[in-house]
């Protein structure tokens, strides 16, 4: 696909669809633990079947993530990791995977001290195709929305289930292509279980309120989760269950876990 942004999003969400498969997004922090050593680990990602990859940007203080992704932004930040290497690394991660979405999972304040048309055509030029923003509620995402609008870019917005009917048209209104659904309230971080019926109820609401496709990120880390979940949804979002491997270097088992919860996802149960 010779195409970038939130068209590069739908297409593969639209692909996904059409081969009766749920995306696998996987997210990897940029410098963790090293620059060359997260390149490496979102190559793996990428070749194992990784569908969209959330690229994550280190933050002094990442208040949606849990220890495992704490350590990972403390790291890259002590390795002197900036925009200019997150950057670096999607340019060169885009000329190796040209049809694969890239989102940049980042908080507000980098964009803003920036800012934010600079910080979004920078990461447009360097093959990103859109933006997850934990801090930026609905409520105050118009600024970045209009930018994003110019330049052809996805802001994917959060939901949870503490999101409120009105609050879920807002979300919808103003997401691209897709919704970043949190199963549950807290921060990122592997659970051994998450509260089903709840989030059922939770994605029932959701797409009565909303028709964009909705992935579901927070505690997944198996193969089997992967798959309930991915029954309530358009896919799944895995990041601290890979960001742990990496933290030792155990790209083996990076492989492997990647390759087992893309398997989860191509069900043919999920044909019909």
């Amino acid at each position: 696909m010779n195409t970038f942004g939130k068209k590069r999003l739908k297409e593969k969400l639209e692909d996904l669809k059409g081969n009766a498969s749920k995306a696998l997004v996987s997210y990897l922090m940029v410098g963790y633990p090293t620059f060359e050593d997260s390149l490496e680990a979102f190559r793996i990602a990428l070749r194992e079947g990784t569908d969209i990859l959330e690229i994550g940007f280190p933050f002094s203080d990442p208040v949606a993530d849990g220890p495992t992704i704490q350590k990972a932004h403390e790291v890259a930040l002590r390795n002197g990791i900036t925009s200019k290497e997150v950057f670096k690394a999607s340019a060169i991660l885009r000329d190796e995977f040209g049809d694969i979405p890239f989102l940049l999972m980042t908080y507000y304040n980098p964009m803003f001290r920036a800012g934010i048309e600079r910080f979004v055509k920078l990461a447009k030029d360097h093959g990103i195709d859109g933006f997850i923003v934990p801090d930026l509620p609905p409520e105050e995402c118009e600024e970045l929305k209009k930018v994003c609008e110019k330049e052809s870019m996805a802001l994917v917005l959060l939901a949870s289930p503490t999101s409120t009917e009105k609050r879920l048209k807002l979300i919808c209104q103003y997401t691209d292509e897709l919704t970043y659904f949190v199963s549950l309230t807290g921060t990122t971080g592997e659970r051994e279980s998450l509260p089903m019926e709840r989030l059922r109820k939770s994605l029932n609401l959701y797409r009565e309120i909303c028709s964009k496709p909705v992935v579901v990120g927070f505690g997944i880390s198996k193969g089997e989760q992967a798959r309930e979940i991915a029954s309530l949804s358009d896919g799944v979002v895995v990041g601290s269950a890979l960001v742990k491997l990496c933290t030792e270097k155990k790209f083996d088992e990076l492989s492997k876990k990647v390759r087992e919860l893309k398997d989860s996802l191509l069900l043919p149960s999920y044909s019909s």
